[in-house]
C-alpha cells in the first residue's frame, strides 16, 4: 500500500488532504502537536467526516487506513519521511518553522537511501509557498531543491466544531461537498498523482490568487458586512439571508475578478469568474454546515495586511486603473469587526488591532498595521482616506 504523510491532522489536513489520501488507497500518517488528538486517532484508527449540504440529507463516511505521531517523536517521523510515495502540510504559516525542521531531516536521510525525492504538498493558505520553504529549508541546511514542493489553492471549507459536535466523538469533522483540490503540476518531482480529486494545473499563481481575492475576500466581506448590520448573527448563511448583503459581496468580488481577468488573461475568461462567484455565493449559503461570521471574520491583523483578501485586490485593481470602491466599503466594515465565538470569546488580537487603529490615527495605521508602503502605495492610502470622508 502508497504511503501518505500529512503534517497537521486538524480540519483541512483530516477533512480534505487525508481524506483524498485515504481514499485513493494511501496509508495515511498524521504529525500532528495535539498530544490527545494523536492517542485518538491511533486508538480508532479511522474518524468520520459528515458532509453538510443545502438542503439536503447529510451523508457520513469513515476515513480509514490511518495512523499519528506526535512531533516530539522525531525517529517515528523521519522513518515515516523516509519510507512515504508522498507528503503534504496543513498546519498553517505559524507552525512552519517548527515541521520545516523535521521535514529536513527526513529529507536528508531518505535522499542518502532513496532515489525517488520527497515530493510535498503545501496545502497552507500562503501566496508563492514553494519560495517560503526553499528559503526555511536553506535555513535548516538544504539546498530547497531537493524535493517537489507543490503549491496548492485550497477552496474547501471546514467549519470549527462545537462542543457539543465533539462531545460523542472527538474526531468527527463537518465538510462541505465541494472536495476539488488545485495544484501546481509543475511543482512535482515525481509522477503527478491520478486522483479524481486533483485538478493539476499550469499557472498555480494564478488560482492561488483567485481563491484569495474571490473566495477569501467574498468571505470575509459576508462576515464584516454581515456582522455591521446584523451583528446577532452568528452564521455566514444568516447574515447573506439579507439579498442587499449579498448583492454588496458580490460586486466586491466582482470587482476583484475583474483585477484577476486582467492579470491572468491567458487562465481566466470572464463567464467563469461570473460562475465561480455564483457558485461560491451558493456554499456560503450552507446553513447546515454552520460556518460562523466568528470564524470567517476573526484574526484581523493577517486579514488586513497588505498581501491578503482585501488590500492585495485593492492594490491589484490599482494596478489595473480599476475601481475598488466597493471591496473599500469591505475594509472599512473589517474595522467595526468584534465577533465573538460561541463561549462569547474574541479573538485574541482583534480588539488590539482595532484600538491600535483608532490611537495610531488611521493613516499611520494603515502603513504601520497593514504594512502599505506610504511612497509606493500612495495613491491607494489617498483612495482609501478618501472613500472614509
Amino acid at each position: 500500500m502508497n504511503k501518505a504523510v500529512v503534517f497537521g491532522a486538524g480540519n483541512i489536513g483530516r477533512s480534505f488532504i487525508g481524506n483524498i489520501f485515504s481514499s485513493n488507497s494511501f496509508r495515511v500518517t498524521f504529525i500532528d502537536a495535539n498530544a490527545a488528538l494523536v492517542k485518538e486517532l491511533n486508538i480508532k484508527k479511522e474518524y468520520r467526516i459528515v458532509i453538510k449540504r443545502n438542503g439536503k440529507a447529510d451523508e457520513e463516511f469513515l476515513v480509514k487506513n490511518i495512523e499519528a505521531v506526535h512531533t516530539s517523536e522525531t525517529d517515528k517521523i523521519i522513518k515515516c519521511l523516509v519510507e512515504c510515495d508522498i507528503c503534504a502540510t496543513s498546519v498553517g504559516q505559524a507552525a512552519l518553522s517548527k515541521v520545516i525542521p523535521l521535514i529536513t531531516e527526513g529529507i536528508k536521510i531518505r535522499n542518502r537511501k532513496s532515489t525517488h525525492p520527497l515530493d510535498i504538498i503545501i496545502a497552507e493558505n500562503i501566496r508563492n509557498g514553494a519560495d517560503y520553504f526553499r528559503k526555511l529549508f536553506k535555513e535548516n541546511g538544504l539546498s530547497g531543491d531537493e524535493s517537489g514542493l507543490i503549491e496548492t489553492s485550497i477552496g474547501k471549507m471546514v467549519p470549527i466544531m462545537t462542543a457539543a459536535d465533539l462531545s460523542d466523538d472527538p474526531l468527527v469533522l463537518h465538510a462541505e461537498e465541494y472536495n476539488t483540490l488545485i495544484l501546481d503540476r509543475k511543482g512535482f518531482k515525481n509522477k503527478i498523482p491520478e486522483f479524481p480529486e486533483i485538478k493539476a494545473v499550469e499557472n498555480i499563481a494564478a488560482w492561488v490568487d483567485r481563491k484569495l481575492f474571490i473566495h477569501n475576500l467574498g468571505h470575509a466581506a459576508s462576515a464584516y458586512l454581515g456582522f455591521e448590520k446584523y451583528s446577532q448573527r452568528k452564521l455566514i448563511a444568516e447574515v447573506l439571508e439579507d439579498d442587499q448583503i449579498k448583492l454588496q459581496v458580490h460586486k466586491a468580488m466582482t470587482e476583484a475578478a475583474a483585477a484577476l481577468l486582467c492579470e491572468y488573461p491567458a487562465d481566466f475568461t470572464t463567464e467563469a469568474l461570473a460562475d465561480h462567484i455564483n457558485d461560491l455565493l451558493f456554499r456560503f449559503q450552507n446553513k447546515s454546515l454552520g460556518d460562523t461570521v466568528f470564524r470567517v471574520g476573526r484574526d484581523l491583523q493577517r486579514k488586513l495586511g497588505r498581501d491578503d483578501r482585501i488590500l492585495g485586490p485593492m492594490r491589484l485593481c490599482l494596478k489595473h486603473n480599476l475601481p475598488f470602491g466597493e471591496i473599500t466599503k469591505v475594509f472599512y466594515s473589517a474595522l467595526g469587526f468584534s465577533a465573538s465565538d460561541q463561549t462569547g470569546e474574541k479573538f485574541r488580537g482583534d480588539e488590539k488591532l482595532l484600538k491600535d487603529f483608532t490611537e495610531m490615527g488611521f493613516q499611520k495605521a494603515v502603513i504601520n498595521l497593514c504594512g502599505l508602503d506610504p511612497v509606493e502605495e500612495k495613491r491607494l492610502i489617498e483612495a482609501i482616506l478618501e472613500a472614509g470622508k
